[in-house]
């Protein structure tokens, strides 16, 4: 099937032919979707805790974090082009000379928020003195002359070019004396909830044409911060491995080739960043997407909810580990598995299955240690308000097995009445807001890479040079790559997911210093 110079670019790529023919063969049979139990409710697979307990999990946290090594890890390579995809648009459609800008704005809201707010953009300063650099009589034009020449100057190429920049490197928030990136927010942030020792480790997975300028912006932020949180600050960095691109094929199920012949490989999607994850070795790990972050002031009282989920994680761990150590000793008393089971179905959300009574003694140890011994994830959930994303459900395996997972709306079948029914009983979703125990009860750092669903793929129909390709992404990093972790949903108020999908986004007030 593949030629000399296929097999030469395939290991290029730190993959072998094995491996890509799996990889056909996975597009070729189709997506294996979710089979849904359930919704995730409140009793059912969500924890709510009141303002008494949230304090008791806050406390118990911060008197051991000093204890502990903590790691904040932050995806933050994708590109900002998807936050001002309306405003190229805009510089296609509209002719200040042939309409005024109030009679367009009548037909596009997206442009009409933006013009109306323009003012209390965190970069207005920025943009509007660049471009009075070339155009001194600026403050004379129409207001729609005026539009279009502030947008050319944020996003053409030979000027500010925003729309190249990774998203975490824009200007987010304005401050009285200064205006703030997303990465800047995020190492300010990690001094509330993710430091221990007056020192915060993050790690950023980025592109790696992005790296000097990330490179830049720490220089220049790094020691101002540093004296402000009275912190310090250690910053690691790591790209997508190209050994997790994937090959794409035609509609038709054959190999899709570039014009010079050679194989299209793909990038496959944030779960090729759990090998990122796997090589962090700490104690507690937060997680958490970069454009996901509020002006400081506010993030004081929503970072207590990290802490939250981080007191949940330590008590549930503690009590694991004590359990996997009783069951590594000679005797065990009845009572004693007794308690482990129940702490196992009701703590873990773990299903032991129609067989498990059946098992004699020594075996169901044996099944309590494989169930008890894997990483851990507390994730909040936020009530579903319309906004598109993951939720949590109960789901059954082809083995029968039922388990509590994060499923994105791509591994549904809408076409099964019963499945689109279930989901249409989902009150919450997942913000990617998690915090991971990754090492087991004798200290050991876990391999993430054991724990994940092959089968929870996606494949996608996109277009290529005119053609339609089918393309493989891997289990999303929070959904079918921590698909055989345990896991445990906390709900979270609404108020702490803030992303940041277009520029609109930074005029609500979850990103204006008041």
């Amino acid at each position: 099937m593949f030629t000399e110079q296929d097999i030469k670019q395939i290991d290029n790529y730190g993959l072998t032919v094995e491996k890509v023919n799996k990889q056909i063969e996975i597009i070729k049979s189709g997506m294996t979707y979710s089979k849904l139990v359930g919704a995730a409710t409140i009793g059912n697979g969500i924890l709510r805790k009141d303002s008494v307990q949230q304090k008791k999990y806050i406390d118990a946290f911060d008197s051991k974090r000093d204890k502990l090594s903590i790691v904040k890890f932050v995806p933050a390579s994708g590109a900002a082009s998807r936050m001002f995809k309306f405003l190229f648009q805009f510089l296609k459609e509209y002719d200040p000379k042939k309409e005024s800008i109030e009679a367009y704005t009548q037909k596009n809201k997206d442009i009409s928020v933006f013009v109306n707010g323009l003012e209390k953009l965190p970069f207005y300063d920025i943009v509007r003195n660049k471009t009075m650099e070339t155009v001194p009589n600026f403050n004379e034009l129409s207001l729609g002359e005026q539009c279009v020449l502030f947008v050319k100057t944020m996003l053409n190429a030979n000027q500010l070019n925003y729309s190249f920049y990774p998203k975490g490197l824009l200007p987010f928030h304005k401050y009285p004396s200064k205006v703030s990136t997303a990465f800047a927010e995020h190492l300010l942030e990690s001094t509330l909830y993710a430091s221990s020792n007056n020192e915060s480790n993050l790690h950023f997975t980025i592109s790696e044409a992005h790296k000097d300028m990330f490179d830049k912006e720490l220089i220049k932020i790094k020691e101002n911060l540093e004296k402000e949180t009275n912190t310090s600050f250690n910053i690691s960095y790591s790209y997508q491995s190209k050994s997790t691109d994937t090959i794409a094929i035609t509609s038709k199920d054959e190999i899709y080739r570039n014009d010079d012949g050679s194989l299209l490989f793909r990038p496959s999607g944030h779960g090729a960043l759990i090998e990122n994850l796997n090589t962090l070795d700490y104690d507690i790990v937060f997680i958490k997407n970069i454009d996901n972050i509020v002006v400081f002031e506010q993030n004081k009282e929503l970072s207590d909810y990290k802490k939250l989920l981080a007191g949940v994680l330590l008590q549930v761990q503690e009590q694991a580990f004590k359990y996997l150590h009783k069951l590594d000793e000679d005797s065990i008393l009845e009572e004693e598995i007794n308690n482990i089971e129940l702490f196992v179905i009701n703590r873990l959300n773990v299903d032991l299955g129609d067989e498990y009574n059946q098992l004699m003694t020594e075996e169901k140890i044996g099944f309590l240690i494989e169930k008890l011994n894997k990483p851990i994830r507390v994730c909040g959930m936020v009530k579903n308000e319309g906004e598109p994303g993951g939720g949590p459900f109960w789901v059954k395996d082809e083995k029968g097995n039922i388990s509590l997972e994060i499923i994105e709306f791509a591994q549904i079948d809408f076409d099964n009445e019963e499945q689109k029914e279930i989901t249409n009983g989902a009150t919450h979703f997942n913000p990617t807001d998690l915090v991971c125990g990754v090492r087991d009860y004798q200290g050991n750092k876990f391999n993430l890479t054991e724990f994940v669903d092959p089968k929870a793929a996606f494949i996608t129909m996109k277009s290529q040079g005119g053609v339609d390709i089918k393309a493989y992404e891997l289990p999303g990093l929070w959904n079918g790559s921590m698909a055989h972790w345990n896991s445990i949903f906390v709900e979270v108020p609404v108020n702490t997911f803030n992303p940041v999908k277009t520029v609109n986004d930074l005029l609500r007030p979850a990103h204006q210093v008041e």
